[in-house]
């Protein structure tokens, strides 16, 4: 019997997940619906997950194949009680022989740097840092969510820009280009008209205004004004991690970026690394891709292993 093992990398916007061999191997990578977790809402998620495996597995032949460890890494599950209610939700699905769940930093912190030291900084419907230091010990800052932080995060930007749009509709504020962008995408007639499009919104929809936002920001102040806010309330996640674990915020220190609003090339990226120059010199920038569903991969297996080493 051939075993394998699934790693899922559970978001605000996608699930993606990653089926590999027992030596690491990937077979085959799928993508489903929106799978964050939310406070009484595990079995929503669970389903989401279910799902997406699912689809991932349609075309493999399980006859001989055993699905030994699956490892899921979701937003929100930093709280005991939220971790262990997904945990149940997806054992009652039968996906695995063994399930784990764990935070979706620490599934994005093991494809970035495995077990060596680092900070992770995560840009996406929602923000949070996670490191690891030269000692071994693990801290968090931010993903505190969206009624209390994910500063920097789209929800966040999306948010800053609903106000912009609102103050410059009252004149407290000079007109800006944010106002018929944001109208556009939220597929209103004037600025009114957002306070019902507001109430009726989730995280989700906030977030997708953030990308509005970096295209107006080339032309608008305002709208410049946000991301580079939104830069420096990130860059700064990293600079706590790297004073509380590495000693100072000019020791040396590997970072790696992740997240929807973090990718290779994208405004905010650019922003974060030129700050990151002077907030914290002492870093280094990881250039490759960071892959969280391969991170869940990657301590699928070392659980496959330990079970194997008896």
């Amino acid at each position: 019997m051939t075993s394998i093992v699934i790693g899922v990398d559970g978001g605000g916007s996608k699930t993606h997940v990653i089926v590999a061999d027992a030596d690491g191997r990937e077979r085959v990578s799928a993508e489903g619906g929106p799978s964050a977790i939310a406070p009484g809402r595990a079995g929503r998620s669970a389903d989401a997950i279910a799902a997406a495996v699912a689809t991932a597995l349609a075309g493999e032949d399980l006859a001989q194949t055993t699905v030994a460890v699956l490892v899921a890494g979701l937003a929100g599950v930093g709280r005991e009680e939220e971790r262990r209610a997904l945990e149940i939700e997806l054992s009652r699905r039968s996906l695995a022989e063994e399930v784990f769940v764990e935070p979706d930093a620490s599934i994005a912190l093991a494809d970035a740097f495995g077990d060596g030291p680092g900070v992770l900084l995560i840009g996406g419907t929602g923000s949070i840092a996670y490191g690891r230091g030269p000692t071994g010990e693990i801290a968090r800052c931010g993903g505190w969510g969206p009624g209390i932080g994910d500063e920097g995060s789209g929800t966040w930007i999306g948010r800053r820009a609903l106000g912009v749009v609102a103050a410059a509709a009252d004149g407290r504020e000079p007109p800006t280009a944010l106002t018929g962008a944001i109208l556009t995408a939220a597929q209103v007639n004037e600025a009114a008209q957002l306070i019902p499009w507001v109430a009726a919104a989730d995280n989700r929809m906030l977030a997708a205004l953030a990308p509005v936002v970096f295209t107006v920001a080339h032309s608008d102040p305002r709208a410049n004004a946000i991301v580079d806010f939104a830069a420096e309330e990130l860059v700064l996640h990293v600079r706590s991690l790297a004073q509380r674990l590495f000693g100072d915020e000019r020791a040396a220190l590997p970072v790696a970026l992740a997240g929807g609003l973090l990718k290779r090339g994208s405004l905010l990226r650019r922003k974060v690394e030129h700050r990151l120059k002077t907030a914290t010199p002492g870093a280094t920038v990881r250039a490759e891709p960071v892959v969280p569903a391969r991170g869940a991969v990657r301590i699928a297996l070392q659980h496959l292993q330990r079970v194997a080493a008896g």
